[in-house]
């Protein structure tokens, strides 16, 4: 599992992709969310400017993303 500490109140979903080298590009996250290939706190979440908070876990491509 991987732990992302967030500066301030939230990070948004592509970035924090990114932010994670999960994705190479912001082009290739909003990609991966389009396509359903993104869960946020256990479900598919196709919102690619959604707001993830301290305590939210996302999942892509096998890995798990806790935000703290």
């Amino acid at each position: 599992m991987i732990e992302f500490k967030v500066t301030g109140d939230y990070i948004p979903m592509i970035q924090l992709l990114k932010a994670t080298n999960l994705v190479a590009t912001g082009g290739e996250a909003q990609i991966v969310v389009d396509q359903g290939e993104v869960k946020y706190n256990g479900e598919i979440d196709y919102r690619k400017r959604l707001k993830v908070k301290k305590g939210d876990v996302v999942e892509f491509a096998g890995n798990k993303i806790k935000v703290i």
